[in-house]
């Protein structure tokens, strides 16, 4: 019989679409010109923004610097960004199927607060978790060690009774550093295969 109890989920990529090629197609069509634009967009200042360390109009106003984008520009962005990250719900149904068979849900996410709030008024897979750490919250980033610590910590969990599942390699890496289980996401399918396999032993 395993000994994982904990199930602990990433949100972007995981729970939620996140494909910032996709949501910046409309506006810069050219493939090389699109990276450009991510890369500008999705880099240090948003990464502070997801630390907790910028607030939105700090960052919306460092966007219009970075990117040469209006004002009006810049908020289109983040609109486009609340709406992009819809539900996956093959993996919310996994995870309330792993909920039903007795493990417990947790969610490390790295997110800034007020992407967090949107998504808690907007979704409502919430209540499969039984605690939630995001990245703003704490101002500790994955794959730093001290953001899995933190969780593991707070919640009273043990790491060996513990996997976590995100959709990047550099995360995944951490927590199994840490002493957690770890599967990186590919697609739901996938997903429930490797925890099969794990929560089986």
């Amino acid at each position: 019989m395993s000994s994982v109890r904990n199930v602990i989920m990433d949100l972007g990529g995981v729970m939620l679409d996140w494909n910032p090629d996709h949501l910046l197609t409309p506006i810069e069509p050219d493939p090389e010109l699109r990276r450009q634009l991510r890369t500008r967009i999705f880099s240090h200042d948003w990464q502070q923004f997801d630390r907790g360390m910028l607030t939105e109009l700090q960052l919306q106003e460092r966007l219009q610097l970075t990117t040469g984008f209006s004002r009006n520009e810049v908020l289109d962005l983040f609109e486009a960004v609340r709406g992009h990250l819809s539900e996956k719900p093959e993996t919310v149904k996994l995870v309330r199927a792993l909920r039903q068979r007795g493990f417990d849900i947790y969610c490390l996410s790295n997110m800034p607060v007020p992407m967090c709030e949107h998504l808690r008024r907007q979704h409502t897979f919430w209540d499969v978790f039984e605690g939630v750490v995001v990245s703003g919250e704490i101002q500790m980033m994955k794959p730093e060690p001290q953001i899995y610590l933190h969780l593991l910590e707070r919640f009273g969990l043990i790491a060996r009774e513990s996997v976590f599942v995100d959709d990047l390699q550099a995360n995944v890496d951490a927590a199994k550093a840490v002493g957690l289980h770890a599967i990186r996401f590919q697609n739901a399918t996938q997903c429930q295969q490797e925890l099969d396999e794990l929560l089986a032993v």
